[in-house]
């Protein structure tokens, strides 16, 4: 599928230019950084009401099935024959119980749901914050997309020589970083974060999820994080957003630990607006949308609604 099939005709040639630099910077052909030049779909038309879907229950894959089907089906995203990346967090060493990692279940849904639809190859990777093997083996996430037994799915550590330095035209505070070069060129990204308690960010949720997929050193990210966050987010953008609010660290985040931190909500919610997403995600934990900072940055930025008397929340 062609990620930029919705957007103006200029829109569409900006972005095969953009995936036509990446490709050569990465065989060595371009000797200067891929240029992002996108100018996001401020909001107008349908996206003044995005849909906002929310769904509530203990059978997380059936949930995962409603809810996508809710949002007009896998096939609305994925064509035959599309590279499509899911992008849980994985970046902790913690289990399914301590809430910091996507729930596994959650995310071999998707990966069915996407090859059920066609697609050739479903990518899941993270670049984690603990040691990587046991991020991913007690998050439960690789033991669950190996249990699939489908050469067709790879959840693969991150390898270091497939970053690639992005100018970001936009960027208001980021005007340069690097990205994960499978994440850049997928015909399908499904983000399908956690919703938790951040220390830096206040909470952690859709877009700061991006931060999964960036090289560097990310601490010099958390120097005027909420506007950096936004930045990253107009070179990383979904085409369908599931945020696991399952169970969330209410405290103590990003990486909790203590049971006593997590709050058992049984809730998945999903949509294609980013800004939408998150700001409805944001009421779970008694807050206002304007209470995060990403959040506000990133619709100043035009990457989605912040209002949401403006969205059409659904519960399925």
């Amino acid at each position: 599928m062609d990620r930029s099939a919705d957007m103006p005709s200029d829109i569409q040639m900006d972005r095969r230019k953009f995936l036509k630099q990446v490709s050569l910077w990465s065989v060595g052909t371009l000797m200067i950084p891929p240029v992002f030049d996108i100018t996001p779909k401020v909001l107008a038309g349908s996206a003044l009401t995005p849909d906002i879907l929310v769904t509530k229950g203990k059978d997380y894959p059936a949930m995962t099935r409603k809810i996508v089907d809710a949002a007009g089906g896998m096939g609305k995203f994925v064509s035959m024959g599309d590279r499509v990346v899911i992008k849980p967090n994985i970046g902790w060493d913690r289990n399914v119980a301590q809430g910091a990692n996507t729930h596994p279940v959650i995310v071999s849904t998707l990966a069915v749901l996407a090859l059920e639809a066609g697609a050739a190859k479903v990518m899941v990777f993270d670049r984690t914050c603990n040691e990587e093997r046991r991020c991913y083996q007690n998050s439960g996430i690789k033991p669950a997309l190996e249990a699939m037994k489908d050469r067709r799915v790879s959840c693969t550590y991150v390898d270091d020589r497939k970053f690639v330095p992005i100018t970001i035209k936009q960027g208001k505070s980021l005007k340069e970083w690097s990205f994960y070069k499978d994440a850049l060129e997928a015909d399908c990204y499904i983000n399908v974060p956690v919703a938790k308690h951040h220390s830096s960010s206040g909470l952690s949720m859709g877009l700061k999820n991006a931060m999964g997929v960036i090289g560097g050193w990310r601490g010099k990210i958390h120097y005027d994080l909420s506007a950096k966050i936004a930045d990253l987010n107009l070179v990383i953008r979904p085409d369908l957003i599931l945020v696991d609010a399952t169970r969330v660290i209410t405290r103590n985040g990003p990486s909790g630990g203590s049971l006593d931190d997590v709050k058992q909500l049984d809730t998945i919610i999903a949509g294609v607006d980013p800004i939408a997403v998150d700001a409805y995600t944001t009421t779970l934990f008694g807050l206002h949308p304007e209470d995060i900072g990403s959040t506000v940055e990133g619709f100043k930025l035009g990457l989605g609604q912040i209002d949401l008397d403006r969205c059409h929340i659904r519960m399925v």
